[in-house]
């Protein structure tokens, strides 16, 4: 069975009132087989901060695809042109003075683009690019139009991650890069463009080129929110971001054991310093539970990043344990959120991603 036979079903298909389940054919506006999953999009703006109508709608999906026995695995997601009700109205964003900040310069924005939010890490080895895979999908998952950029440049990991390391963007006639997409979420990285089990020697200023080519030379379309996902530390990369940039804030993750804390601790002045945002910490690896006797053990100890984000004056956005699913997924390019999304951790990250979008909007 293709897409074009799934949409004629599912715009046939009527609900127990007797009328259509989507009474018009641009709510139904997208349907796509990725990664042995069918990715139903469904623009309807009254599903979006209203969780009972969303149910009621992948009810009907699912019991449409029943009925016509389509056995793979389904995933519905709700997409609009305006923000969920329930959150705050996305404003005109405004030229950003962070960092030109460090100048006084005003940072122009980037087209199309609402919000740029960095995630970033004082160390490597805390799990940052998977809490920004994950976060972005659950910013997908309140409705938003998003994009991830892997600003990761000598190890990104993204289109893995995402399941669509053999794409490639495509070159448009503007000579702008058109990204690769993968669960409602837009994706560009230097993953799609260089041989990645080659090592890559370059200096700074190469790096900092290439950064400030992944974000004005693609085409995102309008989004809602940009994710970065950062490398590790304090560098180039970093520094180009925030001066290039009008970011609405930085989200610092790392695990609870004092030594990754001396690294976040930098990293969240660096950007304090040059008058970005804190949006908040995240503690990943917080903590395991044992699948066979259930008992939690601190691995990295536990509640540092709740010690430390009281200590300097930020919010604990969540915790994340280490949990054997979570990586499974990321390695398996199926985001536990898109797989799970009724999973604990998974909601988590939805609720993190909701508690950074009242933040910002």
């Amino acid at each position: 069975m293709n897409e074009s036979e799934i949409r004629h079903h599912l715009l046939s298909w009527r609900v127990p009132d007797g009328g259509l389940l989507f009474p018009k054919a641009a709510l139904l506006e997208h349907i796509h087989y990725q990664n042995s999953t069918w990715l139903i999009v469904v623009h309807d703006s009254l599903a979006l901060g209203c969780p009972d109508h969303q149910a009621k709608i992948q009810q009907h999906v699912a019991e449409c695809l029943k009925k016509i026995s389509l056995n793979q695995p389904h995933r519905v997601i709700f997409t609009a042109e305006r923000s969920a009700p329930a959150l705050p109205p996305l404003p005109v964003s405004k030229p950003s003075t962070a960092a030109g900040q460090m100048s006084g310069a005003v940072i122009p924005p980037i087209g199309g683009i609402k919000k740029i939010i960095a995630v970033a890490s004082g160390k490597g080895g805390v799990g940052k690019s998977t809490v920004a895979t994950n976060l972005a999908l659950a910013f997908v998952g309140l409705g938003l139009r998003v994009g991830i950029l892997d600003a990761d440049i000598y190890g990104p990991s993204q289109p893995t991650m995402l399941g669509i390391s053999g794409q490639k963007p495509i070159v448009q006639e503007n000579k702008k890069f058109s990204p690769p997409s993968a669960y409602g979420l837009a994706c560009m990285s230097m993953g799609f463009l260089l041989d990645t089990q080659a090592p890559l020697i370059w200096r700074g200023p190469m790096v900092m080129g290439a950064i400030q080519q992944l974000l004005h030379d693609v085409d995102w379309g309008v989004r809602d929110v940009l994710v970065v996902d950062l490398p590790p530390g304090t560098g180039d990369a970093q520094l180009t971001l925030v001066q290039k940039v009008p970011l609405a804030g930085a989200v610092i993750v790392s695990t609870p054991q004092d030594i990754a804390l001396l690294d976040a601790r930098k990293g969240l002045n660096m950007f304090r310093k040059v008058g970005v945002p804190i949006l908040g910490l995240i503690e990943n690896m917080s903590y395991f539970i044992c699948p066979h006797c259930g008992q939690q053990s601190d691995i990295f100890s536990h509640g540092g990043v709740a010690a430390e984000a009281k200590k300097m004056e930020t919010d604990l956005l969540g915790s994340i344990p280490l949990e054997l699913s979570l990586r499974q997924a990321s390695d398996a390019g199926k985001p536990l959120v898109i797989t799970h999304p009724q999973h604990a951790i998974s909601q988590t990250f939805l609720h993190i991603a909701r508690n950074i979008w009242h933040k910002i909007a």
